[in-house]
C-alpha cells in the first residue's frame, strides 16, 4: 500500500486545480514525462484502439464517442466547479479524466453530469451516466443495485464546526446539537444510528449545509473529512474540523452492475499507476492538510 501522509495546516492554503492534457509519448497508468507537482504538464496519454470485450458501458461510449461522468460540483480539492468559469477540478475529476483517457477518450469527449448523493444509483442504473466518480462511499447497501470498481481512497467521517465552537470535539459531544449533511449520505444515516444528536437536517449539496452553519442555524456538519478540510481550507478564520475521524470511508467508482470488464479495467488501472494516483493526491488534496492512503483496488 502506498501511503502519503502530509501533515499540514489548513490556514491560508489554496487547493491547486490542474487540468491534465494529452500528450504523445508514454503508455496510459504510466506517468509520461515529469509531472512535477505544481506543473501542468500531463500525467499519461489517451489511449488508442482500446478494446474491452463484454462491457456493455463501453460498448455506449464508443457508440457515442464521448463518456458521460456523474461528479459533484461543489467540493473543494475533491469534485469542484468554479462558479464564474465553470472549470471543474479536483481528485475525484481527474481520477475520472484518467479513467476516460485509458479508454480512449480525451478531455473534450467528456460530458459532466453533477448529481446529488440521493440520486447516483438510479442514475447508473438507468444508464444516464457511465461512470461515477464523486466522494463514493462503497457499501453492501448500494453494492445490491451497482458495482464499484475501487477503493482509490480511503478517508474517515469527521465534523465540521464554527471557528469559535469549543463544544463540539467529536460525535458524543453532539447530544442536543443540530447536525446537517447531505441526503442519501452514509454520515447522515451514522450519526442517527449510533450517536444521540438533538435534530439532524439534510439538503441536496454540502454547500447549503455551510450556509446554515455560518449562519449559525446548524451547529456541526457531518461527511467525510477529505471534503471537510477542503471547506477549511477555504474558510480558515471561519471553520474547523472537531476531533478526530470515527469511521472508515472507501471511495469507489459507481459502474453498471456486471459490468466486471470495466471494473477489473479501472482496478488494474489503480493498481498499476501509483505515481499518478500520488501525484493527483499531492497538488489536489495535500495542500489542505489530508492525509491519504492508495489502497489496493479489489472491489
Amino acid at each position: 500500500m502506498r501511503k502519503t501522509r502530509i501533515a499540514g495546516a489548513f490556514a491560508g492554503i489554496a487547493i491547486a486545480a490542474i487540468a491534465l492534457t494529452a500528450c504523445n509519448s508514454g503508455s496510459p497508468g504510466a506517468p509520461a514525462g515529469g509531472g512535477d507537482e505544481g506543473s501542468d504538464e500531463a500525467l499519461w496519454q489517451v489511449a488508442s484502439d482500446v478494446s474491452l470485450d463484454g462491457s456493455p458501458t463501453f460498448e455506449r461510449m464508443t457508440a457515442r464517442d464521448g463518456v458521460i461522468v456523474g461528479v459533484k460540483n461543489d467540493q473543494p480539492g475533491l469534485g469542484y466547479q468554479d462558479a464564474a468559469t465553470n472549470d471543474r477540478s479536483g481528485f475525484d475529476v481527474e481520477i475520472a479524466q484518467w479513467i476516460a483517457a485509458s479508454l480512449g477518450f480525451g478531455p473534450d469527449q467528456i460530458t459532466y453530469e453533477t448529481i446529488p448523493s440521493a440520486n447516483r444509483e438510479q442514475a447508473i442504473v438507468n444508464g444516464d451516466i457511465d461512470y461515477y466518480v464523486g466522494t463514493y462511499s462503497i457499501t453492501d447497501s448500494r453494492k445490491q443495485q451497482i458495482d464499484f470498481a475501487g477503493p482509490y481512497l480511503i478517508t474517515g467521517q469527521g465534523l465540521l464546526v464554527a471557528a469559535d465552537n469549543d463544544d463540539i470535539n467529536g460525535p458524543d459531544d453532539l447530544t442536543g446539537k443540530i447536525v446537517c449533511s447531505v441526503t442519501g449520505s452514509t454520515p447522515l444515516q451514522r450519526i442517527r444510528d449510533e450517536y444521540t444528536p438533538g435534530d439532524t437536517v439534510e439538503y441536496d449539496t454540502y454547500s447549503q449545509c455551510i450556509d446554515q452553519l455560518l449562519a449559525g442555524s446548524v451547529d456541526a456538519i457531518t461527511t467525510d473529512q477529505a471534503i471537510l478540510a477542503g471547506y477549511v481550507a477555504q474558510r480558515p478564520d471561519e471553520l474547523k474540523i472537531a476531533g478526530e475521524t470515527f469511521s472508515e470511508e472507501r471511495y469507489g467508482v459507481g459502474l453498471e452492475k456486471g459490468d466486471s470488464a470495466l471494473k477489473d479495467h479501472i482496478n488494474t488501472l489503480f493498481n498499476d499507476g501509483g505515481d499518478i494516483w500520488t501525484a493527483l493526491f499531492d497538488r489536489n488534496l495535500a495542500p489542505a492538510g489530508i492525509e491519504g492512503s492508495q489502497p489496493t483496488a479489489d472491489e
